[in-house]
C-alpha cells in the first residue's frame, strides 16, 4: 500500500501505535487496516517517518537473513544498458486531489466525496462500506454536526480516522488527520463537533458491542 503526502494546515495530535505501524511495514495487517494507515500516513509527517524507520529495519533484517547473493546472469550488464537507453518510462497521470479524501482513499472510492455511495442509517448518519478483504471491514461515516453515535464498546479493534470536521469522546478531541485506536477496553459515545459535519474512515476487525437495544437490532443490517 503506497501513500501520497497530502497538505495539512493543523498539527495532528493523535497518532498510530508502533504495533500498527510495524504490522503495516511487515505487510501483516488486513487490507482495511492497510487502507486507514496509508491514508493517515499521507496526512501525518510524524507517523510517516516512523513507518519508514520500521520499513528500513525490516529490510535490514531481511538482508541479514537472505544468505549468499545469487549470481547475476551473463547478459545482466547488457540488459541494464538497454533499459537505460530506452529512457525513462512515461510519467504516471497525476493523482487527483480531493479536499476531503486523501489520495490512497480516493483511489479506493474512485473519486472524491461526490463519488461516495452513501446509505442512510438513521438520525442523519450515513455510511458507505468499502470493498476490502474479509479479515476486516472499512466504512466511511458521515455524521451531522452535533450528532452522537450510539454508545458502544468493541470486541476487537476499531481505528477511526477523521477526514472532515471533528468528534469528541471521553478519550479526547479528534480533528482532521487524527486517528483513534479503540480496543476491547474502550466504551465510548463519539459526538460530532457542532462546527461542521464530520466524515470519518472507520475500520473494524470484529463487530461493535452496542449498549442500547435499538442499535443492536439494527446491527445485522448495517454490518457494523
Amino acid at each position: 500500500m503506497r501513500w501520497v503526502v497530502d497538505d495539512m494546515t493543523r498539527e495532528i495530535t493523535h497518532h498510530l501505535t508502533d504495533a500498527l505501524l510495524m504490522g503495516y511495514a511487515a505487510g501483516a495487517l488486513p487490507e482495511a487496516f492497510d487502507l486507514v494507515i496509508a491514508t493517515h500516513l499521507s496526512l501525518c509527517d510524524a507517523c510517516r517517518a516512523r513507518a519508514a524507520g520500521f520499513e528500513m529495519l525490516g529490510g535490514a533484517v531481511l538482508d541479514e537473513a537472505a544468505g549468499p547473493v545469487a549470481p547475476l546472469a551473463d547478459d545482466s550488464l547488457e540488459a541494464t544498458l538497454a533499459r537505460i537507453a530506452e529512457g525513462p518510462a512515461a510519467p504516471a497521470a497525476a493523482a487527483r486531489r480531493d479536499p476531503v479524501l486523501p489520495v490512497p482513499l480516493a483511489e479506493y472510492v474512485g473519486g472524491g466525496v461526490e463519488a461516495i455511495r452513501w446509505r442512510r442509517v438513521g438520525m442523519g448518519v450515513r455510511q458507505a462500506i468499502l470493498p476490502t478483504s474479509r479479515e476486516a471491514r472499512a466504512r466511511l461515516l458521515y455524521i451531522p454536526a452535533g450528532a452522537a453515535m450510539p454508545d458502544h464498546g468493541h470486541t476487537g479493534t476499531e481505528i477511526t480516522l477523521v477526514l472532515q470536521g471533528a468528534f469528541q469522546d471521553d478519550d479526547g478531541y479528534y480533528a482532521r488527520g487524527d486517528v483513534e485506536v479503540a480496543t476491547e477496553e474502550v466504551d465510548h459515545t463519539p459526538v460530532a463537533d457542532f462546527g461542521e459535519d464530520c466524515i470519518c474512515l472507520a475500520v473494524t476487525d470484529a463487530p461493535l458491542r452496542f449498549n442500547a437495544l435499538l442499535p443492536r437490532l439494527a446491527q445485522p443490517f448495517l454490518r457494523i
